[in-house]
């Protein structure tokens, strides 16, 4: 039996491990200057990109609106009458000066028949007494003639008494003939004058029969209902047959050219309203489609218990498609020009206390082929919710930078982050 030394099983192993172990140290020593250098490069930071974008920290209000014409007329009779004929229907649409009811006009013809016939005898009348005039006037002429020869006689039998020629009575009676001839020519022109007032008299009432034919044929034209304008009829409000009084309600009509939507605005949203300014419209019942509305009226006076403010907005309807009654949603644009806002994270680079801001952010510099980062100091507005304003500093083409894996510098290299937008 052969008998092995344990003292010689350990040498023996001791030899074949020798080799094998200078190998390892060998390979160890040889890879520490390529770690060393690894560790004297700094690394490039990557950093999250994102595009500048503008908005509002509080989104607009959502009004509750609903949708009417922009005018309702109540077409009512001006006159009285039977209804003989109404030739539309709620929902029909009509144009303006379109027949919409005829009523009776029996009476009313008489009347203007009646009124006509009565002008005709008051021009004969007018016709009579401008030949009395004509005639008085003859009458005023021919006691001229008679006055003229009887001053003339009695002048010449004046100047025969004073040669002698005659006697005194004579002469008083030719005065006394030349008096009356006179008077009598005053008589006539008086009754001249009586004549050309009656004229006048009756050229009157020919006047007043002429507004009475014209008023009857208005009347007249009343028992033919037209349309005063476009729209459609929304309400039916007597039927054929019945007999109708002036002021009588016959159809109601929408004007649908544009909408009117009426709201209740709060009154912290005032200083946000102004006449003719553009507001966003969503209607129920066209979901894909957004409106844009202006707002024509901004009542003067709030609810006193709300504190809300009636306002009117009219949307265009040209096509027709936007009836009365639908529910409609508001918003009012705040302003035209929405400021620039950032998250809070970009005031936070670099900073070891995370809840102190900064007013310095950095923005990507790809202008060459590095991408490096450049600082810029920002004016802050209002922050909420991890968004702030950014109300000078920035424009909306910049990259800003609101993520770094290390510490950054103005005009240092980086490198963009995987979830970046590029």
């Amino acid at each position: 039996m052969l008998f092995i030394n344990p003292l010689s099983k350990f040498t023996c192993l001791l030899v074949l491990l020798l080799p094998l172990t200078g190998c390892f140290m060998e390979s160890k020593t040889e890879a520490q200057p390529e770690q060393l250098q690894k560790t004297l490069t700094p690394s490039i930071p990557a950093v999250d990109v994102v595009k500048v974008t503008t908005g509002f920290l509080t989104p607009s209000r959502e009004y509750i609106g609903t949708s009417e014409p922009l005018k309702q007329v109540i077409l009512r009779s001006q006159t009285e009458g039977q209804i003989l004929n109404l030739t539309v229907d709620v929902g029909d649409r009509i144009k303006e000066g379109q027949m919409i009811m005829q009523l009776d006009d029996t009476l009313l013809k008489a009347s203007l028949y009646k009124a006509q016939a009565e002008l005709i005898s008051l021009n004969s009348a007018v016709t009579e007494a401008e030949a009395e005039v004509i005639s008085v006037q003859a009458q005023v002429k021919s006691a001229m003639v008679l006055l003229t020869q009887a001053e003339v006689d009695a002048n010449r039998l004046e100047e025969l008494y004073n040669d002698g020629a005659i006697a005194k009575r004579d002469v008083e009676l030719a005065i006394t003939e030349a008096q009356t001839a006179k008077q009598t020519v005053k008589s006539v022109e008086s009754q001249v004058k009586v004549k050309q007032a009656a004229v006048e008299t009756a050229k009157g009432r020919i006047k007043s029969q002429k507004a009475i034919i014209e008023e009857e044929k208005k009347r007249l034209t009343y028992t033919q209902i037209k349309a005063p304008s476009n729209g459609y009829v929304l309400e039916k409000l007597t039927e054929e047959g019945n007999l109708i009084q002036p002021g009588g309600e016959i159809i109601k009509i929408g004007d649908f050219s544009q909408i009117k939507i009426a709201v209740a605005v709060s009154e912290l949203e005032l200083e946000n309203l102004k006449l003719g300014a553009t507001v966003e419209v969503n209607l129920d019942a066209f979901p894909q489609q957004k409106f844009t509305g202006i707002i024509n009226r901004i009542s003067p006076a709030a609810d006193s218990n709300s504190r809300q403010i009636p306002v009117e907005i009219l949307l265009g309807n040209q096509d027709q498609k936007i009836s009365s009654g639908l529910l409609a949603r508001v918003k009012f644009n705040k302003e035209n020009n929405p400021p620039i806002l950032i998250p809070e994270t970009a005031l936070k680079i670099g900073k070891k206390n995370d809840d102190k801001l900064s007013n310095m952010v950095f923005i990507l510099d790809d202008k060459n082929s590095d991408l490096k980062v450049i600082t810029k100091q920002v004016t802050l507005g209002k922050n909420k919710n991890g968004k702030i304003e950014v109300l000078s500093g920035l424009n909306s083409q910049d990259r800003l930078i609101v993520k770094s894996s290390g510490n950054l510098k103005n005009g240092q290299t980086v490198k963009l982050s995987a979830i970046s937008i590029q």
